[in-house]
């Protein structure tokens, strides 16, 4: 059996009863035993997100796009614009899905690794009242960075507008209120620090929000949020075949969190590794990536100048260790990721700075 560590911001590290919950016993999805645990999953989706009872939640068989596609090819009727909060590699992502899908946009961009400024994207609002839903990215994964969801949502709040929050991977790593933070939807997935597996997403999306759909709105079939919802409330199911097998983990992955760990411990686990990793790293002589608004779950961080970041990573992966090089142009600059979603602990950071000292070593020889 492989002891690899997987450091790297998903698929992550499971806890065995999570594992132990994709052996569960075939079912069908058209069953009572499926419908009451798709219910009890959905109640637990929602107290992830501290929502109360003006939002609900459905579960989506795909990865974390296929949540964000779910919403942003759903909430538009003809002519309604978007405005994109961009500032890395996953605001693109839905850049992307926005194009694709040919809805008005206004593209607020910024660099990666460069913090939104609110009063360009006031002004933007301001400058646009045909925006219906402002998009943004709460953890932007490629840099680490925690963008400013909260003061956007007292941006949406003041003008008028939808907050959509991608919170693929921020769910159950970071702090998410959803009533505080004014989010009116927001997706996730299991294959991240909830700790479950990839292909088990989902969305939170407030009542009113879900009741103004239509079909014919909806650009998308599988992935319509509206069929979503609407099946998910006569029938407790899904409008197609989802992948049961997931969903059984991405249940126990909830219950871990919030009937054992707790959510505010786990978030606070996140917070001690990620600061463990971040000193244990400074003092080897990396560079971090960046100084504030950092998540409690990404580390991005320049090797020591010299070293070749793809043997590097090949050498730690050899002795049981996954990181992620750095995306775009990161690379080409020796940074790499690590991340401590999942199942890693305080032991786990410090075994893995022993051994990243020593492989640092050798590749510098």
């Amino acid at each position: 059996m492989s002891m690899t560590k997987l450091f790297s911001p998903g698929p992550v590290m499971v806890k065995d009863n999570v594992r132990r919950a994709l052996l569960h016993y075939d079912i069908c999805h058209r069953s009572h035993e499926f419908e009451e645990m798709f219910v009890d999953t959905q109640e637990k989706i929602l107290k992830l997100f501290n929502a109360d009872d003006s939002y609900y939640s459905m579960i989506v068989s795909g990865s974390g796009t296929s949540a964000n596609e779910t919403v942003l090819s759903s909430l538009f009727q003809p002519g309604e614009e978007v405005m994109l909060i961009r500032n890395g590699m996953f605001g693109e992502r839905l850049l992307e899905i926005i194009e694709k899908y040919q809805i008005p946009l206004v593209d607020v961009a910024f660099p990666w690794a460069a913090y939104p400024d609110l009063n360009v994207i006031e002004k933007a609002m301001a400058d646009h009242p045909k925006v219906k839903v402002v998009a943004m990215v709460f953890h932007e994964t490629c840099t680490g960075m925690i963008n400013p969801v909260k003061e956007v949502g007292q941006l949406c709040r003041q003008y008028g507008k939808l907050l959509s929050v991608d919170c693929v991977s921020a769910a159950g790593g970071q702090n998410i209120d959803v009533v505080d933070k004014n989010i009116s939807v927001c997706t996730s997935v299991g294959g991240k620090c909830v700790g479950a597996f990839p292909g088990s997403a989902y969305v939170c999306a407030k009542k009113d929000v879900l009741e103004s759909l239509t079909a014919k709105q909806c650009k998308n079939v599988y992935l319509s949020l509206y069929k979503h919802y609407q099946t998910a409330l006569a029938s407790h199911q899904t409008p197609n075949t989802p992948n049961v097998n997931l969903f059984w983990p991405l249940n126990v992955a909830l219950t871990n969190i919030l009937e054992d760990e707790t959510l505010s411990g786990r978030i606070a686990r996140y917070q001690r590794c990620a600061e463990i990793i971040r000193k244990g790293l400074t003092a080897m002589g990396c560079r971090m990536l960046l100084e504030e608004h950092l998540s409690n779950t990404v580390t991005s961080v320049f090797l020591p100048q010299g070293v070749d970041g793809a043997r590097f990573l090949s050498e730690m992966e050899k002795r049981g260790y996954t990181f992620y090089a750095g995306k775009g142009d990161y690379a080409k600059q020796g940074l790499i990721q690590v991340a401590n979603m999942g199942e890693i602990y305080e032991q786990d950071c410090y075994n893995m700075l022993e051994v990243f000292q020593l492989v640092l070593r050798q590749v510098q020889g």
